[in-house]
C-alpha cells in the first residue's frame, strides 16, 4: 500500500527498503546506494556498511524492482559512481512521512501514521527469520554486529503458535507467487508436487 501510494524515486526507495532491509542511510545519504551497487544481471544490491555494523552480502531483489532501477538509471543518465538518490537520509525520511501522512488522511486511518520508515527494516528482518529460521544467517544478511540484536526479533514471531498454512502446486508460476508471498519451499513429492508452507 505504501509503495503503491508513493511516486517516482520515493516508490523506488521504499521498495528497496522493503526488499533488502537496508537502513535509510544505506539507501540514501553519504553511505547510500550508488549505481555500481546495483547488479542487474544477478538481480542483487550490494550496500555499504554503516559505521560499527558488519558488511552485508549481496541482497536479492525482484525482477520488477530490477527493471524499475534500470529505467531510473537510464532516465537520469547516472554513471557508475553516482548516487542513486540525491540528498541525505533525513530527506528520505521527510518525503516518506509526508506521503504516509497523506495516505493516512486519505484512507481516514490514523494507524498508518504509526508506520515508521525504520519499520520497513524490522519487517524485512522478521520476514527473514520466519523464512530461514537461522538467527546467525539472518544476522549476516542484515549486517547486525551482535547476534543478540537479531535474536530480539524472535518475540515478533512468538504469536505464530506453531500453526502453518501449507500449499502444494505443480505449476512453476504459482510456485514463484508462493515464494513472493513469504511461503517457504519444503519438498517435492514423487508425483512432482512442490510443497510450501508459511506461518499463520
Amino acid at each position: 500500500m505504501l509503495i503503491a501510494s508513493a511516486r517516482g524515486a520515493l516508490s523506488l526507495r521504499i521498495d528497496i527498503s522493503i526488499q533488502t532491509g537496508l537502513r535509510p542511510i544505506e539507501v540514501q545519504g553519504y553511505k547510500g546506494l550508488r549505481v555500481k551497487d546495483i547488479h542487474s544481471d544477478q538481480r542483487t544490491i550490494t550496500a555499504l556498511s554503516t559505521k560499527g555494523c558488519n558488511p552485508r552480502p549481496p541482497m536479492q531483489i525482484s525482477e520488477e524492482l530490477t527493471a524499475k532501477l534500470r529505467t531510473y538509471i537510464t532516465k537520469h543518465n547516472l554513471q557508475a559512481e553516482d548516487y542513486l538518490f540525491k540528498g541525505d537520509a533525513k530527506r528520505y525520511g521527510e518525503h516518506y512521512r509526508r506521503m504516509r501522512n497523506r495516505l493516512a488522511a486519505k484512507l481516514k486511518d490514523p494507524s498508518i501514521k504509526a508506520i515508521r520508515l525504520y519499520d520497513l527494516r524490522h519487517y524485512y528482518i522478521t520476514k527473514q527469520l520466519r523464512k530461514i529460521q537461522n538467527t546467525e544467517f539472518v544476522r549476516q544478511i542484515v549486517g547486525h554486529k551482535n547476534l543478540n540484536t537479531t535474536q530480539k526479533y524472535f518475540h515478533l514471531l512468538a504469536n505464530t503458535n506453531g500453526e502453518w498454512i501449507v500449499e502444494g502446486t505443480t505449476d512453476k508460476e504459482r510456485a514463484k507467487q508462493l515464494l513472493a508471498a513469504d511461503f517457504t519451499y519444503q519438498l517435492t513429492t514423487p508425483d512432482g508436487t512442490m510443497l510450501f508452507k508459511k506461518a499463520k
